[in-house]
């Protein structure tokens, strides 16, 4: 994967000197930095290291479809970009299997990505997997299920501890309901047992 590097004083100064030569934006790629002890008398110097994201979205895509024909799919992909966060979007020829039960092979496979990224280029780069709209109907859903279970909160005043969540599913439940009056929301427990609980204002 390209990868862009040069040295100097300041990480800010470097990182910008990168960014204006290769006619980039801070938020179009992804970069490392380290300490580099300079020769005698000239003190310590930043190396900084910039990834464009297109070329770490590319390597993304080939990783997984060399993973992926181990499980005989055949993966078409649709990237977007929402705020902080990047989605690919896969399309297969076995939505069911890629997707696994309640979205385990997504989960795995987002895991694979990070863990590949990090041991290869030292970087920490989010990338949000879904299959179809898989992601979206579950949102939706899990939108629909807090609603209904704080309106029952507002009713009988009493708490509900809601089922274990990844920290992505707990954050839907937070943001919906960060409005909703006569209830809050806080995740208790440790991980992986962490959960929401809707409690009475």
């Amino acid at each position: 994967m390209e990868k862009i590097t040069k040295e100097g004083k300041e990480l800010e100064t470097v990182l910008a000197s990168i960014l204006e030569e290769n006619n980039l934006t801070k938020e179009e790629v992804i970069y490392t930095y380290q300490e580099k002890k300079g020769k005698l008398f000239q003190g310590s110097l930043i190396e900084v290291t910039v990834y464009p994201k297109k070329n770490i979205l590319d390597e993304i895509k080939v990783y997984l479809t060399n993973v992926l024909k181990y499980m005989d799919l055949e993966v078409n992909f649709e990237v977007s970009n929402n705020e902080d966060r990047t989605t690919i979007k896969m399309y297969s020829n076995n939505n069911p299997i890629l997707i696994g039960k309640n979205g385990q092979t997504i989960k795995a496979l987002e895991v694979l990505i990070r863990q590949m990224l990090q041991a290869k280029y030292g970087i920490n780069y989010k990338v949000s997997l879904d299959v179809e709209n898989y992601k979206a109907k579950k949102e939706r859903n899990l939108e629909r299920m807090a609603k209904q279970i704080a309106k029952e909160v507002v009713d009988t005043k009493m708490e509900v501890k809601l089922d274990n969540m990844s920290s992505y599913e707990r954050r839907i439940i937070h943001n919906v309901l960060t409005n909703f009056k006569g209830v809050k929301t806080e995740s208790e427990g440790e991980e992986p047992n962490r959960h929401v609980v809707i409690k009475p204002e």
